[in-house]
């Protein structure tokens, strides 16, 4: 029985990397110079990145509600 050879992405170090990491990603998928059998798999990793950011910045979310006691407060330049 054959096994497939499925390489793992590394898990980013943190927002800031993965979101230039998505962006970069973003770039060039634009820009249609991607082989078609790599294409699928940048998809891929660019979903994992967006899921990555968008957790992140959820557990963010909710630390700001617990310091403003259980409401999100919209930011204000004030």
């Amino acid at each position: 029985m054959a096994t497939a050879n499925k390489s793992i992405s590394p898990k980013p170090r943190d927002y800031e990397s993965a979101l230039a990491e998505l962006e970069q990603l973003v770039e060039r998928l634009e820009s249609g110079e991607l082989p078609l059998d790599q294409l699928l798999g940048q998809y891929q990793r660019g979903a994992d990145l967006l899921k990555f950011c968008r957790d992140k910045l959820a557990v963010v979310e909710e630390q700001v509600k617990i310091l403003d006691q259980g409401v999100l407060k919209p930011w204000s330049d004030s």
